[in-house]
């Protein structure tokens, strides 16, 4: 099971972190290009500040286990990164995305399953 766990949460991480470095490097026009809809008409600062937690959640997912150290800050970061996806499901729901709608609530799933075996 400790592997499976491992498994999900180098997947959020990997998902967080690249969301999250387009986030903090293109602007609102190219993410919405990129297929990131939810971050239209939001404030640049807002855009940048969501990227900067999704970079910190993802290392905060992996580092703490990987050196037994602080190792309670990687619940907290799944906790973090699982609430992000609540009124990001709301925006795309609001938009009429579905797809969006589906994959922010299983990213919240797997955040609650990281959560539940890791605290």
């Amino acid at each position: 099971m400790n592997t499976l766990i491992w498994i999900l949460q180098g997947l959020i991480a990997f998902v967080f972190m690249f969301s999250g470095i387009n986030k903090t490097y293109f602007d609102e026009k190219t993410l919405v290009q990129k297929g990131q809809t939810g971050v239209e008409g939001l404030n640049k600062w807002f855009i940048k500040f969501i990227g900067t937690c999704e970079i910190l959640g993802s290392v905060a997912l992996i580092l703490p286990l990987l050196i037994n150290k602080w190792v309670i800050l990687t619940p907290i970061a799944a906790i973090c990164l699982g609430f992000i996806m609540i009124p990001a499901a709301y925006i795309h729901k609001k938009r009429k995305e579905p797809k969006n709608v589906i994959v922010n609530i299983a990213i919240l799933i797997v955040c609650t399953i990281i959560i539940y075996f890791r605290m």
